[in-house]
């Protein structure tokens, strides 16, 4: 019997980050259970008084909000990284190693809107959302201790999301973070032994083979990657090889706003719900050095398997092993291309 990768046992290679997931198809060979359960939004109102996030309202400290019209950054009141931290180590033995740590927390409001996500943002509001993070790209990673600009959206209180405004989050670091670390090695092992980058290479493969791509446009590519380790795992890839968001032309910044609502649209309609997940860019550290290995992407990991209900978990071998999945990248990218571009 030939091995079949979508009926055998196997591990598939993440080059990105060098590491394994194992996949275990065999073990969903039943139909397709995705269950159609319409949840109601988390909530209907345009304006809360009671959200910290809505325009006129007051925050922690009793900081009110501008009447902010369309998207809206400040200082996060609770921030993991200061500016203020003083400089310090610890090293004892070399194994009881800290060192402080510089930064800046900021917090994006995408809309004035409490009841909206990208998913109901139309293309003009997530241009905007998207222009705001090219704004704060630059202007967070021109100061000269800050190497890293890591842009994110925790969507969904499964997600650990404290407030359903729409909203994402944005931290500069002193020092690169670990999987931006792990991809940057990747990816300039790549770029000193083929003189392109890592990311073009694999999109070429996947567009000839066309069985993990959700969605496309001129700009950008959705797919199911190959390593994917979340049952509907997606990466959105930029076709040209630029290293940051503001590299893209205002043309492929829009394209890359259609690609959101797309990707959004889509993972709404799978389950009938408001889909949760955690989703954030991965670009070129701002260290001053043009970086031509980083390619611009944004990892989507959501936590859904089944239904709105039913969470995939990290838990026993998974924890103490390698990841591990039943549902292959291939089904999964097939489930979220049948989905209708229009919102349920």
């Amino acid at each position: 019997m030939p091995f079949d990768l979508q009926a055998h046992p196997h591990r598939r290679f993440n080059p990105l980050t060098q590491e394994w997931v194992l996949v275990s198809p065999h073990r969903s060979q039943r139909p397709w259970q995705g269950q159609v359960e319409s949840t109601p939004a988390e909530t209907s109102l345009p304006y809360d008084p009671n959200c910290y996030l809505c325009p006129g309202n007051s925050r922690a400290g009793g900081v009110r909000n501008p009447d902010y019209k369309e998207t809206f950054v400040f200082d996060n009141d609770f921030a993991a990284l200061r500016t203020d931290t003083p400089a310090g180590d610890l090293n004892d033995s070399n194994l009881l190693v800290a060192r402080s740590e510089f930064g800046r927390c900021r917090v994006v409001c995408f809309s004035p809107r409490h009841d909206l996500t990208l998913a109901h943002m139309n293309q003009h509001e997530i241009e905007r959302v998207v222009e705001t993070w090219c704004d704060e790209f630059r202007e967070l990673g021109s100061h000269p201790r800050i190497n890293s600009v890591q842009i994110f959206e925790n969507r969904g209180a499964m997600m650990g999301c404290s407030n359903p405004h729409p909203h994402g989050q944005i931290w500069a670091n002193e020092t690169i973070p670990n999987e931006l670390e792990k991809e940057l090695r990747s990816q300039t092992q790549h770029y000193s032994a083929h003189s392109s980058t890592l990311l073009s290479d694999y999109l070429q493969l996947e567009l000839k083979m066309d069985e993990r791509v959700v969605y496309s446009n001129d700009a950008f590519v959705q797919l199911v990657p190959f390593w994917a380790v979340w049952p509907f795992e997606t990466i959105l890839i930029s076709r040209r090889p630029v290293s940051s968001l503001i590299d893209l032309s205002e043309s492929e910044r829009a394209s890359l706003a259609d690609a959101l609502h797309q990707a959004t649209v889509r993972y709404d309609n799978l389950f009938r719900t408001s889909f949760p997940y955690t989703m954030g860019f991965h670009q070129r550290p701002t260290d001053d050095s043009p970086h031509p290995e980083s390619h611009l992407h944004a990892h989507f990991y959501p936590p859904l398997l089944r239904s709105a209900t039913v969470k995939k978990f990290m838990v026993g071998y998974e924890m103490l092993a390698m990841p591990q999945r039943d549902i292959t990248p291939e089904s999964a990218a097939s489930h979220l291309r049948e989905q209708s571009p229009k919102h349920y």
